[in-house]
């Protein structure tokens, strides 16, 4: 049995630089995963700020998480015995389809009442499925889930922090 993918998306982020205790306990949870947790680089764009209690908070959760083609970022598998192995999904920049998927998905999601499309969240939601058996962490799941059910895919499972 594969464990899933971890996923975490602008909330996530804020709630751990908050130091939400549910979401410290969920990423916690994740130091023994063999995935690290996941974090789209426009995710991380929308938290990091340059005060210091921010750089210090997310500073620290970014050590055990990858973002995807960052030179900085730490391997998204974390080493074994056997070597380090990598993550296609993780290594592979989206190209010009994932790309114009995305936007469809923005065009066609049946978002909750009072939302608006946001290009963060649906690229979120396309790096989980991109990885298949994911688990996207999220303070939206609703519109998480709209995205999800525009791309057709039910691989994916949600944790609401």
């Amino acid at each position: 049995m594969s464990t899933r993918v971890p996923v975490y998306d602008t909330g996530m982020l804020i709630a751990l630089a908050a130091r939400r205790a549910k979401a410290v306990q969920m990423h916690r949870g994740l130091a023994r995963s063999s995935h690290r947790p996941v974090v789209p680089g426009p995710v991380l764009a929308q938290v990091w700020r340059p005060d210091p209690a921010t750089v210090h908070a997310m500073s620290a959760v970014l050590r055990e998480c990858t973002v995807p083609r960052a030179r900085s970022s730490p391997p998204a598998l974390r080493p074994t015995g056997a070597g380090q192995a990598e993550c296609i999904a993780c290594a592979a920049a989206p190209d010009t389809t994932d790309w114009r998927r995305v936007g469809a998905v923005l065009g066609v999601a049946a978002l909750p009442a009072k939302k608006r499309p946001d290009a963060v969240d649906a690229l979120v939601t396309w790096t989980a499925v991109k990885h298949r058996s994911a688990v996207v962490f999220t303070s939206d799941p609703g519109d998480i889930a709209a995205y999800l059910d525009a791309i057709g895919t039910d691989d994916v499972h949600l944790v609401a922090v």
